[in-house]
């Protein structure tokens, strides 16, 4: 079982949001649920470097914090869809703030990462 090894500190709203989309693929999980693809398989194809076994616990700590919504069909085989609850739309604007900011300064934030990356090797 996991043990955090950094005590939690949720003292200031920065703390907080960091602790909810904490994880690399939550806020493209949240963006790609938004656009209508619900189903795991779906979400998958949309992130093909993350594993699904990852892309299922970060959307089990999404639903934990109550952004998104889980609704499993009875047929055979189980028919998952995931979808934003209302509490989760209210981040969409945020994140495509924070996309708008990455595309407005790509090219040198694309340098920025690949020189640092240079430097570590």
């Amino acid at each position: 079982m996991y043990e955090r090894k950094i005590p939690l500190n949720l003292n200031c709203g920065l703390d907080l949001i960091g602790e909810v989309l904490y994880g690399k693929w939550k806020m493209r999980l949240l963006w790609f649920i938004n656009q209508g693809h619900k189903r795991p398989s779906e979400l998958q194809r949309k992130i093909p470097d993350a594993s699904r076994r990852v892309l299922t616990i970060q959307l089990k700590e999404l639903e934990d914090h109550e952004l998104i919504s889980k609704v499993i069909y009875p047929v055979v085989p189980p028919k998952v869809e995931y979808s934003l609850t209302d509490f989760g739309k209210t981040l969409i604007p945020i994140i495509a703030a924070i996309g708008g900011w990455g595309d407005e300064h790509e090219e040198r934030l694309r340098s920025l990462i690949l020189k640092r990356l240079d430097s570590k090797s």
